[in-house]
Order: C-alpha cells, then structure tokens, then sequence
C-alpha cells in the first residue's frame, strides 16, 4: 500500500512538474522577443493576428477588439507591410478571420494589405500554417502576451524567426478562465512539439503573400 503511495505521489510530482516547465518554457522562448510599447517594434513584412469570437455574452469580446486595436497601431505606425490574419472558419455563421479583416478595413487598414487564413483553428495551426501555406519565415506575431509567448515557443520550433507586439490584456477577473485554459494550453503546446509530432488539421494549396 505504501509502495502505491508513495508511487502516486512520485506520479503527481512528475506531472506538477510538467505543467510548471511547460508554461516556464514559453516565457523563457519569449524573452526579448516581446514588445509593449508600438514605437520599439521592428518593423515587419508580415504581422500575425491570433483570431477569437468578436462576441462574447452578447458583448464585444475584449480580447478581440484590444487585438485589432493592436494591429491598427501598428498599421498606422508603419511597422506591418501586411496583415494575415489566422482564425476558425467552422462555418458560415462563424468566421473569425472575416470579422477581423471587416473590424481592420474599419480602422482604415486597406483590404489589399489583409490575408485571412481561414484554417487557424488554434495558434499551433496558426504558425505552422504561416510558413508552410504562406511562406512566411519571420513574422511579428500579435495578441495578447500570453499568447504571444506561446507562440514564439512554436514558431521557434518550427523555423520560424518571431517576435511579439503585446495588445492590452483583460484584467484577471473578467480573464480568469482564459488564464486558466493557457495553462493547459502550454502543456500541450510542449508534447505537440517534443512528443506528438502533431500536424495542423488542414494544410492545402500555397497561398502567395502581397509583394
């Protein structure tokens, strides 16, 4: 009995311990590759806007508005020749990536200088997507910074050069189950990455960028 004990304990330890390298990984992938301040960003070819439902309990989702916010900020300041931007397309009354080229071509982004990706299902899918559909191989990725973190783990990953603009977050009362859910999202984030050899569900034709 005490061998099953002691056996459980060891069990829960290694899987404590997963969870707390798996979400340390990501900020150690990420240091220096994030930005807060839109006047220190690089300036890039291609910005990558991480998509989510524009509504939320019938509200306007914040994540989504303080992340076309983000990309507008930068549009203006110069930093981005192109906008792609990645979400789920599950149907015709859902589209992520059309209600963000709609909310950017609003704020006076021109439509010739947005792609949709239509098959960014999750960030995982959103990278590798990004460079093996549409070629890219350095890319600004932009989102909140805990997204942002986890996705220049993967884009190092999978070759891609990656830095972050951070958009303004959601305080963590009205964020806790999002903060809760990334948590779970670095762990599998890492065993995609170092276990799972995981593919992004839908890959398809090359799609040329703008020049």
């Amino acid at each position: 009995m005490k061998r099953l004990v002691l056996l459980g304990l060891i069990g829960i330890g290694l899987v404590i311990a997963l969870i707390v390298y798996a979400n340390v990984t990501a900020i150690w992938a990420s240091r220096g590759k994030l930005y807060d301040e839109v006047a220190d960003v690089p300036e890039a070819k291609v910005g990558l806007v991480f998509g989510t439902s524009d509504r939320y309990k019938g509200r306007e989702n914040r994540y989504f508005r303080y992340r076309i916010d983000a990309a507008v900020e930068l549009w203006n300041a110069g930093k981005v020749e192109t906008l792609l931007v990645s979400g789920d397309n599950r149907s015709k009354y859902y589209n992520e990536p059309e209600k963000m080229r709609a909310a950017l071509i609003e704020e006076g982004v021109p439509r010739d200088r947005i792609v949709c990706d239509y098959a960014g299902l999750r960030t995982f899918d959103s990278i590798v997507r990004a460079k093996k559909i549409f070629g890219v191989d350095r890319v600004l990725v932009i989102s909140q910074r805990f997204q942002n973190e986890r996705a220049i783990y993967l884009a190092q990953a999978k070759g891609i050069d990656a830095y972050g603009y951070n958009a303004e977050d959601v305080e963590i009362r009205a964020g806790f189950k999002t903060k809760l859910r990334e948590v779970g999202a670095r762990v599998k984030m890492w065993l995609d990455v170092n276990f799972l050899d995981t593919k992004p569900r839908h890959l398809g034709e090359k799609v040329e960028m703008p020049e």
